[in-house]
Parts: structure tokens; sequence; C-alpha cells
């Protein structure tokens, strides 16, 4: 006789659709089912916010236990509820093709409100909250529990514009008001719309069974979705979006993820097309570039996980710069180096220059101070840092080698162009390590001065509790005005060292940007 497979469920009106949608199509394939009803946490406690129950999988750890238990065989979920990580000889057993995955905005009377100051539209994801908010920010957003009929009552009793639902969900059991409006702008949660089926990892029969149901393109999708959701640490305790499919006609897998604080005012977005079958590595790389932009600060704060700290930027930052930190830290300001171009003789460039260094954008800002891009013909440019590269290819000519500091390019440039001359466009004020190696490698250095640097240091509050350099220069000016009681947050190696000679601790970048810095100063405060 024939194994029954029980099919676990939460008794909600979706949710058992969503159970005799699987009962169907197993029945479809003469496999003997039974469904099983389960109330979950969720369903019971209905006055509290999801991300306050204190637990992920609120919708599914009845279901869990029950198989555990070995109350039912396979259990069925709405995919965006179940957990990253699945518990132990627990596994997904089948995803089956995938639904509307939109967020739809279910109207009280009109669509008038959204071009209003006072809109009020209710939703209990954190998600949904934050997305609203951050398109519509003097609105505000009431919290709405309860299952789907429950969520459409609450609409018609209270005074609310309208509330967000999953278009997925109101469809299946057909009951989507035909004025609802299709949230298009707003990223889904991971797994929207999508059905997961699980079973114990030891079931062969029922894993057989319901792997006749998977849909490959919905797997494919989901599952980098549900990697982007877990890299970021999220579940149900931060606002993230996230969103993979096909695109059939270029062969091109597409997807768009968002992390935003809950108040909704920071948001960070990320989108990113490859081949379809180059998807490995999708999620990976746009989780850390969520990452990278401050993504994990803004978990963080939400949290509520960090305190009041300052630093001192001995370099003005831009806004966007300044965003990229927690709010309750402290940021101040000031340019503590000035740069005055010299003029150059134009008979130095006239004559032709074979080789040329330029170790910062001043350097390039310098000459195109003195001449134009087409005066500029030298046959080997060599550079210190990414954004120096950048510009020198921008505005005068390809950039023959560059490298992270002076010391590597000395090293190269060593073998390189042994016994040749090199021209070398720098400040009055710079270190002897370039130059001197060069020399000690039989290399004959032209110093041009092509700017100025001069110290133009600000006196910083005792309170402060680190302060952020660019260059040995910022280290010098500083301490004119400063003592060396802080925390020094460096951009390099060759920055690094120098303020190791005042500061005893110095934390030093991994790359050489104002970001990387902003990025040292971020993890410093969070294990803080």
């Amino acid at each position: 006789m024939q194994k029954i497979i029980r099919i676990g469920t939460r008794d909600s009106e979706l949710a058992l659709w969503q159970a005799k949608k699987v009962q169907s199509l197993l029945e479809e394939l003469e496999y003997t089912t039974q469904i099983v009803p389960i109330k979950s946490t969720g369903d019971i406690v209905l006055d509290k916010p999801l991300y306050e129950l204190g637990v992920t999988g609120i919708f599914t750890k009845n279901l869990d236990i029950a198989m555990l238990n070995g109350d039912i065989d396979i259990a069925v979920h709405s995919m965006k509820d179940v957990p990253t990580v699945l518990p132990e000889g627990i596994v997904q057993a089948a995803v089956l093709k995938r639904a509307n995955y939109n967020d739809i905005l279910v109207l009280k009377d009109n669509e008038e409100f959204m071009a209003q100051p006072e809109g009020v539209i209710a939703t209990s994801s954190l998600r949904r909250k934050a997305q609203w908010l951050n398109r519509y920010p003097t609105h505000k957003v009431e919290d709405l529990r309860g299952n789907v009929n429950t969520r459409l009552q609450k609409v018609i009793d209270n005074e609310w514009n309208g509330a967000i639902f999953a278009a997925a969900g109101l469809e299946r059991i057909g009951k989507r008001p035909s004025g609802a409006v299709n949230l298009s702008w707003m990223i889904p949660a991971p797994a929207q719309g999508a059905i997961m089926i699980t079973a114990l990892a030891e079931d062969d029969f029922s894993l057989d069974a319901c792997n006749q149901l998977n849909d490959v393109d919905t797997e494919t999708c989901t599952t980098i979705e549900r990697e982007f959701l877990n890299r970021l640490e999220g579940g149900c305790t931060a606002p993230i979006g996230a969103l993979a499919y096909i695109n059939e006609v270029d062969k091109e897998l597409v997807f768009k993820g968002v992390l935003l604080s809950r108040d909704g005012k920071k948001k960070i977005e990320v989108s990113k097309k490859v081949p379809i079958g180059k998807h490995k590595f999708v999620a990976k790389d746009c989780a850390n570039y969520i990452i990278e932009k401050g993504g994990k600060l803004i978990i963080m704060e939400d949290l509520g996980i960090e305190k009041e700290f300052s630093i001192f930027s001995t370099k003005k930052l831009s806004e966007a710069q300044k965003k990229l930190l927690p709010t309750k830290v402290h940021v101040e300001d000031s340019d503590f180096i000035k740069i005055r171009y010299n003029r150059i003789a134009p008979k130095i460039v006239k004559e032709g220059i074979e080789n040329v260094i330029l170790t910062s954008k001043n350097g390039v800002e310098a000459l195109l101070n003195n001449f134009s891009s087409d005066e500029l013909q030298f046959k080997n440019i060599y550079c210190v840092g990414r954004r120096t590269k950048k510009l020198i290819e921008q505005k005068i000519g390809k950039v023959a080698h560059s490298e992270r500091n002076a010391d590597r390019l000395a090293k190269y440039l060593a073998n390189e162009i042994k016994g040749k001359e090199v021209t070398y466009f720098c400040s009055d004020l710079r270190l002897d390590t370039l130059p001197t190696k060069l020399s000690e490698s039989n290399i004959i250095v032209h110093e041009i001065e092509a700017y100025k640097t001069m110290y133009s240091p600000a006196k910083v509050d005792d309170k402060v509790n680190g302060v952020l350099f660019y260059s040995p220069s910022t280290v010098e000016s500083y301490m004119q005005e400063n003592e060396a009681d802080k925390l020094a947050f460096c951009i390099g190696e060759t920055t690094a060292k120098e303020a190791a000679k005042y500061f005893k601790e110095v934390k030093t970048a991994k790359l050489p940007t104002v970001e990387s810095v902003i990025e040292l100063v971020n993890t410093h405060f969070v294990k803080e």
C-alpha cells in the first residue's frame, strides 16, 4: 500500500489554498495525500508587529516541530515567511512556479491621498513601511496584522487611506479588489509570490514526489534572493527587499536589492545583470555592495546597538559620505591641507618627457592648471592610487602602471625602467621614499615642484574619539595644534606610518579611498 503524504499547513484561507494546490498537483501524479492544518505563532499572537515577537520563522516554527515529531510528512509555506536557514534535518523539497511577486495597495477610497502630506496606510511589514516612508516621508504607517480576510476587513473598519498586501495572496483566493494599485516601484520581499515545500532530509519518498513539482527558474531566482537576505543578516528585523527574474529575450538574470532604515530615511539600492548560468556570485556581490555602502551600520543602528561617538575628518566630507556613518556619530570636518598650484615652465613639457610620475590628484590638477590636455604628451605615466589613475585617464591619457602606494611603485619602476630618467611632479612637502628608492636603482629623478602644500590646522575638541587622516601631511598639520590622544583612522600605509609616530592606536583602511576610511570607522564603531 502506497504511503499517504500528510501535508502540513497553517489553517488560514490562503495557507489552505496553497496546501490544496500542492495536494492537487501530487494527486495528479497519483500520490495519496492528506491535509493537516496546524496553527502558527504568527496566527495566534496578533497584537504585536512581527519584528517584536523576537523570533524568525514565526509562521513556520510549529510546522517544523510537527514534521520533526512525525505528525506531518511535508509542509507548505509562503516562501517569503521561511527563514533562510532551515532547521537541522529539514530541507527544501520543491518550489512551485512563482505567481505575481508585486506588492499592491488596497485603497479605502482613491489615490488622491498620495499627493497629500498627511496620508495614512497600514502594513505590518518593516520592508513595506520603510519603502513607503522613503517615497512618502510625511505619511503615517499603522500596524496591520491578521490573516488576509482580517486585514481586508480592517481596511474597511479604519480611517486609513489604504493598506499594502502581497498581490499573490489576494489573487490566489480571488479577493484582489478591482481598484488595487500595483506598487511596481516597491522591491518585494525575497521569494514573495513563491510557494515552498519542505520535508525531512531522510524522507526519500516525499522528496521524490515533491521534486516533480519543482520549477527550476523559480528555484534559481528565489535562492539568489534568499542568499542576499541571509548575507545581510536580515530576517524580520531589517527592511530588505530582493527580486531576481530571468529575462528570456536577453538571456539574462536580473537582480534588484534594497536595504533601508526602518524610518525610510536611509536607502541603499543595488542592481545587477548577468548571463543566465553565470549567477553564482550575484547574491554575494550585491550583498557586499550594500555592506560596503554602509548597510551593516543601518541594520545595527535600527537594532539600537550603537553608542555615542565623535569623529573629526581632516578633509571636508561630502553629504553622501557623511550619510555612510550612523546617525549617532557626531561628525566635524575641516581641510587641514590647502593647495596652491605653482607655475610650471612650458619648456618642461614641450621638450617631451618619456616617463612621468604622479602620486596624487593634486599633482594632476596642478599640471592641468598650467597646460591643456593636448600639451601633455607623455609617453609613460606612472601613478599612485585608483582615483589618481582615473583622473589621469579622463584628462591626460593612458596610465602605463599604477600602485597602491609610493613604496610599491618604486619597487615596480626599479625593475621596469632601471638606468632611465623620470620626471616626478610633486609637492614642496613630500616623502623621500620614492626618489630615494629610485635613485638607489640608478634611475635619474627630475623633481618638479608642481604645487605647494600649506598646513591649515584647526583645534579639535577633546570630546572627539577618532581622527580621519588622508596623507602624511594631514597628520603633520594636525600635530601643529593638537595632541595625539585619540584614535587615528588612516587612508593608507604611508599615512598610517606617519600617524604611528605620534598615536598609540592607528587603524589603516583596506583601500585608499575616503569611503574605505569611513568603513574603517564603522567597523570599529560596531565592535565597540
